[in-house]
C-alpha cells in the first residue's frame, strides 16, 4: 500500500524531530563556575572535572613552574599547566576559562589544567 504524500511528510517530520529530540537530551550542557563558588566548597567540585572563570592575578604567571593564580571577587586558586600549550592572549589582569581537575597537594588546592582558553582581544579593544 503506498503512502500519500501527506503521509510520507508526517514519517519524516517524525524521523527528524525525533533525531533532533535524541541530539539534545545526549548533549550534557556544561556549567561553568566562578572561583569564589568552587573555593567556597572545593570539596564538592574534587571529583572530576571542572569548568571555571577567572582573572589570572598579575605578578602571578610562573613559566618555570607552569603555574599561575586564578583570582574571583574574593578568592583565589593555584592553576598548574603542566605541560599544556599557552593560548594566544593568555596574559595576566585577563579573564580566562579553564577546564581541569582539581586536586590538593600539599599547599592547598590546585586546578590540574586540562585546557585554557582566552577571548579574542581585538574582539574588545576599542578601534
Amino acid at each position: 500500500m503506498a503512502l500519500t504524500r501527506a503521509g510520507r511528510l508526517a514519517i519524516v517530520i517524525v524521523l527528524l524531530l525525533s533525531t533532533v529530540g535524541a541530539m539534545t537530551l545526549s548533549v550534557k550542557p556544561e556549567t561553568q563556575h566562578s572561583v569564589d563558588e568552587v573555593m567556597a566548597e572545593p570539596d564538592s567540585f574534587a571529583d572530576g572535572r571542572i569548568h571555571l572563570r577567572g582573572v589570572i592575578a598579575n605578578g602571578s604567571h610562573d613559566s618555570d613552574e607552569s603555574t599561575f593564580l586564578l583570582i574571583g571577587s574574593g578568592a583565589s586558586l593555584r592553576v598548574s599547566l603542566g605541560s599544556i600549550a599557552v593560548p594566544e592572549g593568555f596574559e595576566e589582569g585577563r579573564t580566562v576559562a579553564v577546564k581541569g581537575d582539581l586536586v590538593t597537594d600539599g599547599q592547598g588546592w590546585i586546578l590540574k589544567a586540562h585546557e585554557v582558553k582566552t577571548g579574542c582581544p581585538s574582539k574588545y579593544e576599542a578601534e
